[in-house]
């Protein structure tokens, strides 16, 4: 039986529907990312598995059982940081991890071995008497984290973690996240490739509210590889719609660049070479051809793919979501 299963789960805010008939299962010892655009439904999703959602429609268990019928027992399992990491900054950092060990019902020395624990496994001794206030962004998520992590629960529940990070602070939080997901479940949503890339064991990439592809990490690199990506830039007639008709082309997306020119991003299977197509169709439609030249397909192509039309910023997450 899988740790967690949602079926058929959906989220609407003000006739905005933030999730749509999301179903998908997580397994014990899985590190899963849920890659997407801002306004995906990342954290909807996270939230009612959180309880801090109720669906609208579908429903989420946990080892078979409904939340709805787990209720507290439920929360007892699942550790969450929050997009936003909600901190009391005139708090010391022992005072926060204390106070959140009692909200955890945690007590006496079993209160006191969790925070020692936590602190080592998160990092933070040479910052446990500061004020939150005065720490840096990085310190700040291992705080969080660590608040996540008390009372070692079975799933951990990461919304955006290396959000607003520096690059070294990023590589530091990744590789965290990657030594909890060998103790334990780990969701962590985010719109970095990279993230998913160096963390994950499976990938799930959503758009616009619905699952739009899931899989092994490594599964779906290889799917991405099996295109290529082809740009060309040329002065014609219907330069990008002669190009979409072409043996093999999967889509061709075209931008005017000024001066008559247009630049045509093309993605097409990786079985057989387009080029000379291209340029024997150039020069029976008279193009002037500025730029032909192409690139293995990645794991950021097949992201794009999927998620062409992506809600922009301050979209559907942007709500009570």
């Amino acid at each position: 039986m899988s740790l967690l299963t949602l079926a058929g789960v959906s989220k609407s805010f003000g006739g905005i529907t933030a999730v749509s008939d999301v179903s998908l299962t997580v397994d014990r010892g899985q590190v899963v990312g849920f890659l997407g655009p801002n306004g995906a439904g990342k954290s909807t999703t996270m939230r009612m598995i959180t309880q801090y959602l109720e669906p609208d429609a579908g429903e989420i268990r946990l080892d078979g059982v409904p939340l709805g019928e787990a209720g507290r027992e439920a929360k007892r399992r699942i550790g969450y940081l929050p997009e936003n990491n909600p901190l009391y900054s005139e708090m010391l950092v022992s005072e926060y991890l204390d106070f959140a060990a009692s909200l955890r019902e945690l007590e006496g020395l079993e209160k006191t071995r969790a925070i020692e624990r936590t602190v080592a496994a998160t990092g933070i001794e040479g910052v446990f008497f500061r004020p939150i206030g005065e720490l840096s962004k990085g310190f700040r998520q291992r705080v969080g984290l660590a608040q996540a992590m008390l009372h070692e629960p079975d799933i951990l529940i990461l919304d955006e973690p290396t959000e607003g990070l520096d690059p070294n602070q990023r590589i530091e939080i990744r590789r965290l996240i990657g030594d909890l997901g060998k103790d334990r479940t780990v969701i962590l949503s985010t719109h970095v490739l990279p993230e998913v890339q160096h963390t994950c064991s499976r990938l799930i990439i959503i758009n616009q509210g619905r699952i739009a592809a899931e899989g092994g990490v490594t599964e779906l690199v290889a799917r991405a590889e099996g295109a290529v990506q082809i740009h060309v830039e040329a002065t014609g007639a219907r330069v990008a719609e002669e190009l979409r008709g072409l043996p093999g082309v999967r889509r061709a997306d075209g931008a005017p660049r000024g001066e008559g020119r247009v630049e045509v991003a093309i993605t097409a299977d990786g079985s057989r070479d387009l080029r000379p197509q291209i340029f024997d169709l150039a020069k029976a439609k008279g193009w002037t051809l500025y730029e032909l030249h192409q690139q293995a397909g990645s794991l950021e192509s097949l992201f794009r793919h999927l998620t062409t039309g992506a809600a922009e910023d301050g979209g559907q997450e942007g709500t009570p979501a």
